[in-house]
């Protein structure tokens, strides 16, 4: 048995077996063949999410390292077909060797394909939404051992739950997305003050194609992004700034700065105050995936709730004044970012405009109740959680939140009646 722990840290687990299969057929016979035993199985990909969503237990662990071919890169359909193991960071590259791209990214591209659209891992955007609204065709194995395909017109129903699946229909081979023409993107990041923001934030979400910010707690200090398409030429940030800004400002003399304030709560304020002011303007251009993304290196957990987006800034005053009336000590920034309505049945922008605000805490921190009143804020206007990051909602109350919550839970019991894919953490968030 070889122990299992996710990114983070606060996540592990102990298979009674590890598998790497090379082939959806492959995967097939090990599913088959953990029914047989009455073990449960979960597919794992980087490990990024922070819930306990692709823990294993004491089942059998599908490793994606056996998954990760290109399949087909169709030009005239505008499609790329990858196995499902293939790390995000790899499929940008091939992708931008081909002169294409996805339409929109997260913020960090070392997830599996598979892993980043079986959560919901969404970017910020007006009009181009998840990872998973990208998606084009699956191929998925059931319970059962068979390999299906599925499309908006092939087995249309599994394709509307599997394409933001939790790992509780099958397990995902193959995904198809839909890309398209490479093209530049021009970020402007520029400090802004808390008022500033959230009194523009309709224009900003307007006007931009991409718009995000981070708001430091303990300040009135925000750092904002937008980014927006551009016909050139590529400006890219020099490779020295590039590194002693994004690399090891961000991430090295960040990591140093979290453990002081983890060692010294008192001192937290001030810093924030300190690291707010060290986020300076500046504009560059440069091809999509590289402006989307960009290294995370400093490990925390988090908590991210979507709200409807005529709500955001509701929340966002009533999130500050909570912070400012408590004796928590924050050193991680509020992220903050928009999504327009989808269809897919589990995203967490289903039928709505919504606002993602994600909390954080430096791992080892403690948590202070952060995290749990956070959390009845976001609940209180209709929050629905992330599902690869920390909460605590289940079926009784996401049923109430999600119109097509139980369409969802009627095609697992079509697909999966045994629970060959049920852990700990599907039973809370869908029900036996």
């Amino acid at each position: 048995m070889a122990d299992w722990t996710n990114w983070a840290g606060n996540q592990s687990a102990r298979p009674s077996r590890v598998v790497t299969p090379g082939s959806a057929g492959e995967l097939g016979e090990v599913l088959r063949r953990a029914a047989e035993e009455g073990r449960t199985v979960k597919a794992v990909g980087a490990g990024h999410s922070f819930t306990a969503i692709a823990s294993a237990g004491d089942g059998v662990l599908i490793r994606p390292e056996g998954l990760m071919e290109v399949r087909e890169l169709d030009r005239a359909a505008g499609t790329v077909t990858v196995g499902s193991g293939l790390p995000l960071h790899r499929l940008n590259r091939l992708l931008a060797a081909a002169g294409l791209s996805l339409t929109n990214m997260g913020d960090i591209e070392v997830q599996t394909v598979a892993g980043a659209t079986s959560t919901g891992t969404h970017g910020t955007g007006r009009d181009s939404g998840s990872l998973a609204a990208q998606i084009r065709a699956l191929e998925i194995v059931l319970a059962d051992g068979s390999v299906q395909r599925c499309s908006p017109t092939e087995n249309p129903e599994l394709f509307q739950g599997a394409r933001l699946g939790l790992g509780a229909l099958g397990v995902v081979s193959a995904i198809t997305f839909g890309v398209e023409p490479a093209f530049l993107l021009t970020a402007h990041e520029a400090p802004m003050s808390f008022d500033q923001v959230l009194e523009g934030f309709e224009d900003f979400t307007a006007v931009n194609e991409h718009f995000e910010f981070y708001w430091f707690p303990h300040t009135d200090r925000c750092s904002t992004k937008r980014n927006n398409r551009s016909q050139g030429p590529a400006a890219p940030l020099p490779a020295f700034k590039s590194w002693l800004e994004d690399d090891f400002l961000s991430n090295t003399v960040w990591e140093g700065v979290c453990r002081v304030g983890r060692r010294f709560p008192q001192a937290v304020p001030a810093i924030a105050q300190l690291a707010s002011r060290a986020w300076s303007e500046r504009t560059y251009t440069d091809l999509a995936h590289k402006v989307y993304t960009s290294p995370r290196k400093v490990r925390f957990t988090e908590m991210e709730y979507a709200v409807p987006r005529e709500a955001a800034t509701t929340v966002l005053r009533e999130l500050k004044a909570l912070v400012e009336r408590s004796d928590w000590r924050i050193s991680f920034p509020v992220e903050v970012r928009t999504a327009p309505a989808d269809d897919l049945w589990l995203s967490t922008a289903n039928g709505r405009d919504s606002v993602y605000i994600a909390v954080h805490l430096y791992r080892g921190t403690a948590e202070q109740g952060y995290f749990t009143e956070v959390e009845k804020l976001m609940t209180a206007h209709q929050g629905r959680p992330h599902w690869g990051k920390l909460h605590t909602r289940d079926a009784a109350y996401l049923s109430g939140v999600y119109p097509h919550f139980g369409d969802f839970t009627a095609l697992r019991d079509k697909v999966d009646p045994g629970r060959l894919f049920a852990n700990d953490y599907l039973r809370r968030v869908l029900g036996e």
